[in-house]
């Protein structure tokens, strides 16, 4: 694996190219702002009418309508949702887009499967931070970054990977490396990082565990503390320093118990499920599941979303982090911002 920081990488190539970012969500607020941050000439494109206008002003970046930047653009980098991509890109992108141009993406989804099939006069390439697009923006504004993933898959000017690197030094991700990879590798491992680990597999445990001491009859706050409050303790060592860090800085009592307990829990049949949750990922079943969802009207995700935000873990956690007001002194997550 080789690893490429600022100083391996030429960002002069970006320097007179029009960047269009499409959309200003949670990666179309870091990435347009680290990018005008780091001197580049960049414009959010959004759809007539859009509510976040307001933000784009509001941060001093230059904002236009979807067709009409798109017509200008060097490089398209297309930073809305999954489901959002194909229709843009069929609707706005494909027909305005100038031949040898650069079209981007931050995940590799609708083009390894396919929900997007690209024009072949446009260079096809990928800049995926390993982290959220708060993260990206906030590690930025502190002197550091976010790991980059680049990959290829289609370069028609024959500097493609040249200019994906560049971009990823440009939004900071020079700064912490940026490693070559491909939109297959990046896709399935995306997925399933966030579905058995990440995202999927943490929560579900975090409300395994407060269910059960709640059932118990102790108190919430008390399972609410150990059960989620702490977690992030326990994740910025294990980042800090990996698992042994975590282990060395906890109580010999916590090791003991982590190093016995811990794999009654997480089992080979875990494992076993963890396999077929990265196969439905690799055959295409999660893919296809995810877009039927969306072309019904979110109709399960919008039913999972009600019933987790009833969950008594969520009430207590509101209650309990108005009592600790310095967290949200500097949110990751300002909605009036991004």
């Amino acid at each position: 694996m080789k690893v490429k920081y600022d100083q391996d990488i030429n960002t002069n190539i970006l320097k007179d190219k029009n960047i269009v970012i499409i959309g200003y969500g949670s990666q179309g607020y870091a990435h347009s702002n680290n990018l005008s941050d780091s001197g580049f000439n960049v414009t959010v494109a959004l759809r007539k009418g859009s509510s976040s206008f307001d933000k784009v002003n509001a941060a001093n970046l230059k904002s236009a309508h979807l067709e009409d930047a798109i017509a200008s653009a060097d490089l398209v980098m297309m930073l809305l949702p999954d489901e959002k991509q194909a229709e843009t890109y069929e609707k706005y992108v494909a027909p305005n887009m100038k031949q040898n141009a650069s079209l981007a993406f931050a995940h590799g989804f609708n083009i390894h499967f396919e929900q997007i099939k690209p024009r072949k006069d446009i260079n096809i390439f990928m800049i995926a931070p390993k982290g959220p697009g708060h993260t990206v923006r906030s590690t930025y504004q502190e002197g550091s970054g976010v790991p980059c993933l680049v990959a290829v898959h289609q370069d028609v000017t024959g500097d493609a990977k040249e200019i994906a690197y560049a971009y990823a030094s440009a939004i900071g991700g020079g700064r912490a490396g940026v490693i070559e990879t491909s939109f297959k590798e990046e896709t399935e491992t995306d997925l399933f990082g966030e579905q058995a680990v990440l995202c999927g597999g943490t929560a579900a445990l975090v409300q395994a565990g407060f269910e059960t001491l709640v059932e118990a009859g102790y108190a919430p706050e008390m399972a609410y503390f150990e059960c989620l409050h702490e977690l992030k303790l326990i994740v910025d060592l294990m980042y800090e320093g990996g698992i042994n860090t975590m282990r060395y800085s906890i109580s010999n009592t916590a090791e003991y118990g982590d190093l016995t307990r811990g794999n009654r829990l997480i089992t080979e049949r875990t494992k076993s499920e963890m396999k077929k949750i990265l196969s439905e990922i690799q055959n295409g079943k999660f893919a296809k599941e995810y877009v039927n969802d969306c072309e019904n009207n979110y109709s399960r995700l919008e039913q999972l979303r009600a019933e987790n935000l009833q969950h008594q873990l969520e009430t207590v956690g509101n209650q309990l982090r108005d009592m600790m007001p310095w967290i949200k002194k500097r949110p990751l997550v300002d909605k009036a911002l991004n």
